[in-house]
Formats: structure tokens, sequence, C-alpha cells
């Protein structure tokens, strides 16, 4: 049986998808309105909405109405992506696949995280260049829980982002998100992925002006405001560029694929045998396409499907945060504490946007007299609550300090989500990480003018998700051009891959699940019918013990298997 959610590792592991998500998509939740459909469930495993629905897959009608959207940026190459042959049967890379992991004692910042004891932790080298091996490398950083029985191998894990960390994902959590079954039958393993924290993470803004940067609050939609918008795009892409610019134009998922391999030999296993999670199953993705006679037991959980733009990957969010806010809503007002005063879920939802816009008008007091409360960081509050209905209390307690004038609980909400210490230092590079991956992954429209017509459709369509920032336009300032077109991937010949969806997911839309799932060659599709984002850990024990029984004995899912 699986054990109980730990409160401190959950509001973690959220966490870093929240800021991803921020980051990603753009969403300020500032100019929430109440002109959607009334709001499809509230507890996970319940509600209105059938599994079929969720957000489209994502690709936009363009701002004009008719389809029809300028050409993308300009493409760079790829130094991982079009290698001469596999790097594992070649000796130019034998040095990296001949490394053993050398498990050791873990570094006490580990140490201090960790929720459990016996972790170990090692690290392997890859090449900087992928195509120019033997040159310069690259340090990734790796965690081991050993097995509690005699393991049939290693189970690899990636919680998201891109720009989480795995070394603190599987320290805080890896204990109760998988249950004792899977912990007997296998060593878990994460790890940092190339530019993320402990392997040489990206450096841009220091904590002073991450500060600044999180509590300035602007309308995309105004002259003003844009100009604001942009100037933080190019002083983090100045800044991102100063200080680890040799390191910029190798953050690429073919890269960390690459990687992953290495690791996969470093700790002896013919197969890769790995549970991704967000950003982690695109990673997935891209290994099984590079690797496919290398797939072991492989699941991917809240998928974000290879072939969706970075504009595309804008309004799927735009949708699904539109559908969680009014989910959320319809919650807070089934409860008698509910500080919103109208009993309609679309009452309810403006009523949310008018104290999200008063408080970017006036900001709220908080404990710390030098961090008020700002509109931004209202919404990165709100944003973090909308993540799993499971923290959909603490929002509503939150807000009803908001109201009674308080700013300091959605503040510790949005400081959650952003990694933000006692101390004032960010743990993780995640808020920059995020930027130096997605703008080589995906590329964009490059048209402005496009992008301001793109904003306001997506703000009239989806009003709680608050479209006013211009995701683009960050990449466009980039100093790397995007590497990869977007395109499905198949993974011909690979072993069965599951692949998890969530209906009512807000950052991974559901209908992406549905579309991965399709695309790739040998694929199942486990739905759960709930809130949040991602499924395994908290459906209730229906997708766990799916996603188990495929893990331990390789048992496919139930064919169209509904929790």
């Amino acid at each position: 049986m699986q054990r109980t959610r730990s409160h401190r590792g959950a509001l973690r592991v959220l966490a870093g998808a929240a800021a991803t998500a921020l980051l990603l998509s753009g969403c300020s939740l500032l100019d929430a309105g109440g002109d959607g459909d009334q709001p499809g469930g509230g507890s996970k495993g319940s509600g209105s909405s059938s599994a079929s629905d969720g957000a489209s897959a994502g690709s936009s009608a363009g701002a004009s109405g008719d389809g029809s959207t300028p050409p993308l940026a300009e493409l760079g190459t790829s130094h991982a992506k079009d290698l001469p042959g596999d790097p594992a049967e070649s000796s130019d890379y034998a040095e990296y696949y001949d490394q053993h992991a050398d498990w050791g004692t873990c570094d006490q910042g580990v140490r201090d995280e960790a929720a459990i004891p016996g972790l170990e932790c090692a690290s392997v080298k890859v090449p900087r260049a992928w195509d120019d091996p033997g040159a310069e490398d690259v340090e990734i950083a790796m965690v081991r829980l050993p097995a509690t029985g005699d393991p049939k191998g290693t189970l690899m894990t990636n919680p998201g982002g891109p720009g989480n960390s795995g070394v603190d994902f599987l320290a805080e959590n890896g204990d109760y998100l998988f249950n004792q079954e899977v912990r007997r039958n296998y060593d878990l393993v994460s790890f940092d992925p190339r530019g993320v924290s402990r392997s040489e993470g990206v450096r841009c803004l220091d904590d002073e002006q991450t500060d600044e940067y999180r509590a300035d609050t602007f309308d995309g939609g105004t002259p003003e405001g844009l100009t604001k918008s942009l100037d933080w795009m190019e002083k983090i892409s100045d800044a991102c560029e100063k200080n680890s610019g040799d390191l910029l134009p190798y953050l690429d998922t073919y890269s960390a694929a690459r990687d992953m391999d290495v690791l996969r030999a470093a700790v002896g296993d013919d197969s890769l045998n790995y549970m991704g999670f967000s950003y982690g199953t695109y990673l997935g993705s891209i290994y099984a396409d590079l690797y496919p006679d290398r797939v072991g037991r492989f699941v991917l959980d809240g998928a974000m499907e290879p072939s969706l733009t970075a504009d595309e990957l804008v309004a799927g969010q735009a949708e699904g945060f539109q559908k969680a806010t009014e989910s959320f809503a319809k919650f807070c007002t089934e409860r008698e504490d509910c500080p919103m005063e109208s009993s309609s879920p679309k009452q309810a939802t403006s009523e949310l946007s008018d104290l999200l816009d008063s408080i970017s008008d006036e900001p709220l007091p908080t404990t710390d007299p030098d961090r008020p409360l700002t509109g931004a960081l209202a919404a990165a509050g709100m944003q973090m609550t909308l993540y799993s209905n499971d923290y959909w209390s603490l929002g509503v307690d939150a807000l009803k300090d908001a109201k009674n004038g308080d700013g300091t609980a959605l503040l510790a909400l949005a400081d959650l989500s952003a990694g933000r210490q006692d101390d004032g230092s960010y743990k993780g590079n995640d808020l920059f990480a995020i930027n130096a991956v997605n703008c080589l992954d995906r590329p964009g429209v490059k048209d402005l003018d496009w992008q301001k017509k793109e904003s306001k459709r997506l703000l009239k369509e989806y009003p709680a998700a608050g479209m006013t920032d211009y995701s683009q336009a960050m990449c466009d300032l980039w100093p790397v051009k995007p590497l990869r077109e977007p395109a499905p991937v198949h993974a011909e010949g690979s072993g069965e891959i599951v692949v998890v969806g969530t209906t009512r997911d807000p950052a991974t839309p559901y209908a992406w699940s549905k579309k991965l799932a399709k695309e790739l060659d040998n694929a199942s599709l486990i739905t759960f019918d709930g809130d949040g984002h991602t499924a395994y850990g908290r459906s209730g024990g229906c997708v766990e013990q799916a996603v188990n029984a495929y893990l331990i004995d390789g048992t496919s899912p139930q064919k169209g298997l509904t929790c």
C-alpha cells in the first residue's frame, strides 16, 4: 500500500512545477474574468467533465482567426541530434560509456533536504558538445535510493521543468512517491540535467534582482507594460549570456537525452527504465526516439507533446489554467468559509479577478515589511494552488487573509513556487534554466505584432489565464537560436510506453497526453479523470496500481483505463 504523501515533499514537487509553468506560459492570472463555462469538477477522480475533456492539443487558430500564423523563428543546429552513429558503440565515446557510478555519501545540502536515510550520490561526465567528444565535459550530478530488496535494475526519474532538480526531487519524495513493492524491485535514481542546479547550473540574475523581477507587476497589453516586459526579458537574456554563455548552446533536450544514455550505462543497465513527469515526458520521448531498442519500462505522466511550437504550448496552458481556475472557484463556493461573496462559480471567478486587480493597484502588507504582496506575487501564489486540488484549501485560506488585508500567506505560496528560502536565497536555478532549455527546444513566431494579437485572443477566450506577457519574446532575445523543428516522435520498434494524462491538468493538458500516446509506435494511455498536474501519487490508487504492475511485472494497463 502506498504511503501517505508527505505534506512538505508534495508542496516542493508542486513548487517546481508551478515555477515552470509560470515562465513557460507567461500566465499572470491578473485579468481573470467570468466568461468561461461552469467548471467541470472539484475533488480528484470526480467531477462532471468526461474523460474526453481537456485542453486542445495546442494548435491555435491564429490571431487573425483564419488559421494562419507567420513563420517560426529560424533554427540553428543541435550538437547532439544527428550523430554519425550510436555513441555507445563508438570508441570516440568510450571514456564516457566506460564509467561506473561511484556511489558515496551525499553532500550536506542534499542530506539536509533528504526526507529519508540511505541516499547515495555520484557524478558522471558527459561531453559538453556531443559532436565533439573529448573536448569540454559537463559533470552530471546523480542521486540513488537503493532498493530495499534484490533489484531487477534501476528506475530513473525526472521531475519536470525543464530546470527542476532531480537530485532534490528524489531526496525529498522518493520514499513516499513509490510504494514498497517498487522500492524492493528498483534502485531509484535521479539527476540534475545539464545546466540545472548541481550540473553546472545556468546563472543569470542574482537573488536581489530575482526578487525584483518576480515582484514587478505590469500589463503587457499596454505599451508601457510591454516595454517593461521586454526590458526584463532583455536583462535576463543578457545576464544568462554573461554568466553562462559558454554553456547555453548545449542545453537542448537532445543533449540531455544523450546524457541520460550515459547514465544508463553508468548504473550498469542494458535498457533504461524511466518515469518522467511533465517536461520529463518530453525528455523521455526524445530518448525513446533516439534509442528505441533501449526502452525498458517507460512511464510518461503529464505529457509535453513534442510537435507543439512555443506559441501552441502557451495556448494550451492558457486553456488549462482557465479550467483550473473555474474548478477552484467551484470548490471555493461549496465551502462555508469561501471568501468570495457569490455562490456562483462564474461570479466567484470574476471576484478573484477583481481581488488580484486590486492587489496590483495597491500591494498588501506582509510580515516582511520590505516585501509587500504585489499583483505578480499574488498571481504566482494563486497559480501554485492550482497545481493540485490537494492544495486548494491552502489557496482559500490565503485568499481569506488577502481579503482581510494580509498578503503573507499568498507571498509564502509564491516563494515556495519559486524556491525562495527564508534567508532570501533561491534554491536551484529553475526560474532561468527553463528559458535556457525551452528557447532551444521549441521555436515560436518571432512577429511581435502577431504575438500581441495572439495574446489578446487568448485573453478573450481564456480570461482566467490572464495572458499579459509574450513568452516567445524572451527566446527572440536569447543568444542561441532554437535547435529543433516541432515534430512528432514515434520511437519505432520500442517496447511499450505507458502515457498517463489528467483530464483537467492545467500545465500539461490532457489532449497532449492523448496525442503523444497516439504518435508513439507502441504506447498505452491511462486517463485520470481529475484535477491538478500529473496523476501518479495523487489519483487515489487506481493509476498507481496500474503503473506499479507495469513497472514490476510488465503488465500492460487495461485498454482505455480511466481512473
